[in-house]
């Protein structure tokens, strides 16, 4: 694939959604500001918000989840820098004033939460799902509801079987040689826009950039964390979502 095309995805067999073949667009160029969610790109949505590209697949792939009775919930799509700053900062002095260090809280933040700057959310082209049609628990996004008896659990079956026909895959696998951000099984991205975007941030210079960002903590971002962040939270996700 070349660098910011993309080739239309092949026909949907068995969902009655065709994709013309032969189709193809040009991304446009993704700058490092609108990469860390500080630019102003364009999405569709009200309750939620994503690339044309994403937004469209997205719906298809609710509407198909609906004849089965399963209602997707969009919880959390794109997010700017600021909105991510500001989850970071909350966790940050929550995680302090109980006692944990400086590098502590960090370590404790990165286990579900990214870093400002960092999140695959800032590209309008992830969404955190759940299915609205059960009672819905007090906190919706643990993992356990996806699982065994849970609420979700058959959203999760679904999605399984019919999530990469649309575009989109799991990000953070329950793999256990995974490294990085634990077990989301509410996390899904659209490939076909995310891995360009991938490959566009990994060409950043992050460190530097974080320097330059009022993030709480920063002075604890050495090249060493950094580097282990890319390597671990950043690049150790989903191989199908690898560029």
């Amino acid at each position: 694939m070349k660098r910011r095309t993309f080739i239309k995805l092949s026909t949907l067999s068995g969902l009655g959604i065709t994709v013309l073949p032969n189709l193809s667009f040009t991304l446009p160029l993704i700058s490092p500001e609108e990469l860390m969610g500080k630019g102003s790109p364009k999405l569709l949505g009200s309750h939620f918000k994503l690339r044309k590209e994403a937004y469209e697949a997205f719906q298809a792939m609710r509407s198909e989840a609906l004849k089965d009775n399963i209602n997707i919930q969009v919880v959390s799509s794109f997010r700017d820098f600021a909105h991510q700053n500001r989850i970071w900062n909350r966790k940050f002095k929550s995680f302090t004033k109980q006692g944990l260090s400086p590098v502590s809280a960090i370590e404790k933040i990165i286990e579900y939460s990214t870093i400002p700057g960092t999140s695959r959310h800032h590209w309008g082209t992830d969404i955190d799902i759940i299915d609205s049609n059960p009672k819905q628990p007090k906190n919706v996004l643990l993992a356990k509801h996806f699982e065994g008896t849970g609420p979700y659990r058959k959203l999760k079956d679904w999605m399984d079987k019919n999530a990469n026909n649309f575009g989109f895959f799991l990000v953070y696998t329950d793999n256990e040689q995974r490294k990085g951000f634990k077990y989301e099984p509410w996390h899904y991205s659209y490939k076909p826009l995310s891995e360009l975007y991938l490959k566009e941030y990994l060409d950043l210079d992050i460190l530097e950039l974080l320097k330059n960002e009022n993030i709480i903590g920063k002075e604890n971002f050495t090249a060493e964390f950094i580097n282990n962040y890319i390597e671990n939270n950043i690049s150790d996700i989903n191989p199908e979502l690898l560029p």
